[in-house]
């Protein structure tokens, strides 16, 4: 298939700079400012991309570096587990949420617990270790 490329804009054919003045302005990656919508990341617009575009930014907020993404776990899971598993159950990389009760006292150890599932494990007579 022919590389078709793009046709260059008849408006400066003729002229040597292009509408950049001196021939040397438009050399190289340091003539970019003033570029209007086209180059919304660059210096001229950035104020207006952190105040009223964030969306372009490709980010929301900050992440920590020592970030550790864990999946979760209800206790409605965990109940169904205990059933076919029995009464220790171990979850790496999984943090245990109160949604539910424990049906049998278990022992549950996991990354991280919320309080609330800490609290009905132990009145359920179950016991929660965090993993380190």
């Amino acid at each position: 298939m022919v590389v078709r490329k793009k046709q260059r804009d008849r408006k400066y054919q003729g002229t040597r700079r292009w509408g950049v003045g001196n021939i040397k302005n438009a050399r190289g990656k340091g003539d970019q400012g003033g570029t209007g919508s086209v180059n919304r990341r660059r210096k001229h617009d950035w104020t207006y991309i952190t105040a009223k575009a964030r969306h372009l930014m490709k980010k929301k907020g900050f992440y920590s570096i020592n970030r550790r993404d864990l999946k979760q776990i209800n206790l409605i899971q965990l109940s169904a587990m205990i059933k076919e598993q029995g009464s220790t159950i171990e979850l790496n990389d999984y943090k245990v949420l109160g949604n539910g009760t424990l049906e049998k006292p278990a022992t549950i150890k996991a990354a991280s617990f919320s309080k609330h599932a800490a609290e009905k494990i132990k009145s359920s007579g179950g016991e929660a270790i965090v993993i380190e």
